[in-house]
This record gives C-alpha cells, sequence and structure tokens, in this order.
C-alpha cells in the first residue's frame, strides 16, 4: 500500500466550529512519529480564548437549534454521511494513524478506520431510538384527570476528552453518539496524536454538519482543565486513565457538570485446563499484544489452571516470539511502537521493577530502541503473584503477566482482586462454569471464548476504578440526554386545591 498522506491530512490548524483556523495565540507544536521519534507536522496549541471561542459557537449552536431541532432523519443522514467519507480515506486515514499513535497500519486499516465508520452509522440509526414515554398517573381520586409522559432533550454542550491509543475511534464512539442526541460537541484529543481528530471534523463539516456544532482543539492538559471549569460545558465525557479520570470528576463537581468516565484496567483473561488450547492461547496473544499492549481493556493478567499452564505458557512464548516489531507504516508489522517516550519510559520502570523483585521475563524485557523510535518487545512474565506490582497496576504496554490458580473460587478471587472492573474473558468449554463466571465477575464487558471483540450495538464501560456510564448502545447517546417529565391536568373543571 504505497498512497501518501494528502496535504490536507496534515493540516495542523484547530477547527472551531467547522473552520480551519490558527490558535488565537498562534503557538504550534511538533507531531512526532512514534516509529522515527522525529517530527512531521505542526498543529495549532489551543489556549483559553480558542476554548472560549468554542464553547461559544457550540452554545449558540445550541441556543439556535441549528442542529437540535433538524429533523430526526436529516441529522441520520448526516452522520452516515461522515461513515461515507471516513471509509472513502480508508487508506489514507490508516497511514496517518499508523504515523501518528504507532498502531500498525493492518490495524488502523481493517480495525480502527472500519470500526470507526461504524460507529456513526450504528449512531445515525440509535438516534432515532432514543425518545421519551407516556406513563400511568397515580395519585388518590385523580388518576384518569392528568397526562404523564417523559422527553428527552440534549443537554447542551459536551466536551469530549480522547486519549491517543485509539486516535479516531475514540473520537467517533463520543462524537457520534453526542451527535445523535442532538447535542454539540468540543473534541480535545491527546497532545500525541491530534491530526486524526482534525480529519474527523473535517469530515463532518464535508458531510453536512451545520457550523458551531463541532470543533476541535488540539493541546495540553491546560486546555482539558479550561473545558472542564467552562461555565457553559454542560457535560464531560472522557476516556484515559484512572488518575486523570480523579482529576475531571473532582473539578466536574465544583459545577455538578454531568460526567462520564471510561477509564483504565487491568483486566484477567481466564483460561481454564478444559479450553481449547490454541483458541486460549490466540484469544491471549491478541488481549495483550494487540497495539503493542496499549488498550484500555488489555488482558493483561492471563489466569491459567494449572493442569494447563505449563502447555499455555510454552505456546504463549512460542507464537509470541515470531511476532514482528517494527515501524507502524511497514504492513508486515504486528507490534508497532509505544505512542511517545514517556510511555516508553513508563513500559520499561514497570519491566525492571518487576525484574528488581525477582521475577524473570520468559519472553523479552529488554528495551529495543531502533531508528529514534520506541520499540519493546512483547514480554511475558510467568508464574506472577496475584498482588505483585505487574498483577494489579495498569502498564499499558506489551507485558503480560501469568498467574497460576487451582480452583473456580480462587480464579474469581484473583480476577476481582484488583481496584479495575473494565473486561473480563473466560476461555472453557463448560457452559455452565462460563455463565455462572459471567455472573461473579466484577466487569463491564464479559468475553466467553473472545477477547476484544466489540460491536457498536452494545454498552461499553466499567464498574470499580474503571469509570462510570457508558459508551456505545443507546446507552452512549442517553449519556447526552436529559429527561424533562411533563404532566398535563386534562379536566375542563379547575382542581379544587384549598
Amino acid at each position: 500500500m504505497s498512497v501518501e498522506i494528502k496535504a490536507d491530512l496534515l493540516d495542523g490548524r484547530l477547527s472551531l466550529g467547522g473552520e480551519r483556523r490558527p490558535a488565537a495565540g498562534g503557538a504550534m507544536s511538533p507531531d512526532l512519529s512514534p516509529s522515527t521519534g522525529e517530527p512531521f507536522a505542526e498543529v495549532a496549541e489551543s489556549g483559553e480564548q480558542d476554548v472560549d471561542a468554542a464553547v461559544a459557537a457550540a452554545s449558540a449552536a445550541h441556543e439556535t437549534g441549528v442542529w437540535r431541532s433538524l429533523p430526526v432523519l436529516e441529522r441520520q443522514r448526516i452522520l452516515a454521511g461522515i461513515a461515507t467519507r471516513l471509509r472513502e480515506r480508508t487508506i489514507e486515514l490508516a497511514r496517518l494513524v499508523a504515523r501518528e499513535s504507532g498502531m500498525p497500519l493492518s490495524a488502523a486499516r481493517f480495525i480502527e478506520i472500519p470500526m470507526a465508520a461504524d460507529a456513526f452509522d450504528y449512531f445515525a440509526a440509535a438516534g432515532t431510538l432514543v425518545h421519551g414515554r407516556t406513563l400511568p398517573f397515580s395519585l388518590q381520586g385523580a388518576t384518569t384527570r392528568y397526562m404523564t409522559w417523559t422527553q428527552k432533550q440534549p443537554v447542551g454542550v459536551a466536551a469530549l476528552i480522547t486519549p491517543w491509543n485509539f486516535p479516531l475511534l475514540m473520537p467517533a464512539w463520543k462524537v457520534a453518539a453526542c451527535l445523535a442526541a442532538g447535542a454539540t460537541a468540543i473534541l480535545k484529543p491527546a497532545p500525541e496524536t491530534p491530526l486524526v481528530a482534525l480529519a474527523l471534523a473535517d469530515a463532518a463539516r464535508d458531510a453536512g454538519l451545520p457550523e458551531g456544532t463541532l470543533s476541535v482543539l488540539p493541546g495540553g492538559d491546560a486546555v482539558g482543565a479550561a473545558l472542564v471549569r467552562h461555565p457553559k460545558v454542560a457535560k464531560i465525557a472522557l476516556t484515559g486513565s484512572t488518575e486523570t479520570g480523579r482529576v475531571v470528576a473532582a473539578e466536574a463537581a465544583r459545577s455538578l457538570k454531568r460526567v462520564s468516565l471510561e477509564l483504565g484496567g487491568k483486566s484477567p483473561n481466564i483460561v481454564f485446563a478444559d479450553a481449547n488450547l490454541d483458541d486460549a492461547v490466540s484469544g491471549a496473544l491478541f488481549g495483550i499484544f494487540f497495539n503493542s499492549g496499549q488498550v484500555c481493556q488489555a488482558g493483561s493478567r492471563i489466569l491459567v489452571q494449572r493442569p494447563l499452564y505449563d502447555r499455555f505458557v510454552e505456546a504463549v512464548v512460542e507464537r509470541a516470539g515470531d511476532l514482528i516489531v517494527g515501524d507502524a507504516e511497514d504492513q508486515m508489522t504486528d507490534l508497532g511502537p509505544l505512542v511517545s517516550q514517556a510511555q516508553y519510559g513508563r513500559v520499561a520502570g514497570y519491566v525492571g521493577q518487576a525484574v528488581d523483585s525477582g521475577l524473570r521475563p520468559v519472553l523479552g524485557g529488554a528495551q529495543q530502541r531502533e531508528a529514534g523510535g520506541y520499540f519493546f518487545q512483547p514480554t511475558v512474565f510467568r508464574d506472577v503473584a496475584a498482588e505483585s506490582v505487574i498483577a494489579q497496576e495498569e502498564i499499558f504496554g506489551p507485558v503480560a503477566a501469568i498467574i497460576p490458580f487451582d480452583r473456580d473460587e480462587e480464579a474469581l478471587e484473583i480476577a476481582n482482586g484488583t481496584m479495575y472492573g473494565l473486561a473480563a474473558a473466560v476461555w472453557t468449554q463448560d457452559v455452565r462454569r462460563a455463565l455462572r463466571l459471567s455472573q461473579q465477575l466484577d466487569a463491564g464487558t464479559i468475553w466467553l471464548n473472545a477477547y476484544q471483540v466489540l460491536t457498536p450495538t452494545a454498552p461499553f464501560g466499567g464498574f470499580k476504578q474503571s469509570g462510570y456510564g457508558r459508551d456505545l448502545g443507546v446507552e452512549g447517546v442517553e449519556a447526552f440526554l436529559e429527561t424533562k417529565t411533563v404532566i398535563a391536568d386534562l379536566n375542563d373543571q379547575p382542581m379544587q386545591y384549598f
């Protein structure tokens, strides 16, 4: 695939209400390729003046109703048009994702871009499914006098803060749901991956999204903080680390903003002795090494029942050792680089700490730098204690901790024994066991004999400190709606209250 990235996709100006313009302060930052560590574009650095302008545009669009008052089928056509435009540029966008985030080109082309387009197609339809209800009225002596119903209305201006690991998909989930609800959106992408988000804004503009409805503001933490503080922002939707989620929730609470948080994970991938070995190994490899482990629901804790343990570890090491680590834009690459020097240092630090504690990797563990990029080998630790640091803290890299267990109850205790609750998986041929554990695991998504398979029709989010609220599904639309109750007196004669 030799298609190059066209100049419009390298336009680093911010998108304010659909119009491309420089940042008010004129600041620019380099956009680095994780595969080389070198800049390949420059991107505007938004400031508080830009935040104020974007909020003003979004607020005006909400108040005038240029989006929320459109017939729902017209909104549906525009959202579906965004999906079409993303698909039309799949190859170019995939190369941009690979260059900007380090996601392997094949994953960007066949997973990231198609799933982002699918999200817009789904929410184009889902926006027609969420509506109010008529309700029975219950009051002694007045049951037939009143009629009661609920109405759904968009929350207003929503600030959407997204991470770098899925630089188009995460914005698509939130932008599509927000727009399907009729709300207006300001997207603050991760500073490591701004160009992909700006390309989404261009696709929305070209599909006919009204002016002011969507802005994209590249920048660092100060931009996100300004959005969370802004008095005219009604809703915050964040995908990020648990630490960031705590900060955002605390600040948003000062003005009682609506908040939804999709945060970190330390997801257990449980393999029982009766599991199909080949399937379970494939699921484990995809669960932890897809996108170099930079996935919030990554199956970083692999729990294996003892009768299968040694064979499983041997098979994982053998197959992981064949994975190709290399330039994200090479079609043969299985694992691209980590996204940044900071992330590289984080992963290396956790591996070094594990080695210092006495653990020895049975695969990888060595830092791997090529041509200035942030490459890290697939790394596997065996015989990891459930309470150890690498089994408790989110590493966000290609590091698997394989933990032995004996009994079902032990597996459940280990699986639920962290502060996280984003996802979990069970590999077994025992249907009753699988269904029983699906009820007992403290996680928002449970896979049975599968891993990392998602559909836009099903809600996604976490338990415990993996956050609250849901992306995707009709719940994703409802996150951007308020419910209003209306009670009408149907009787011609006035009620005698006194």
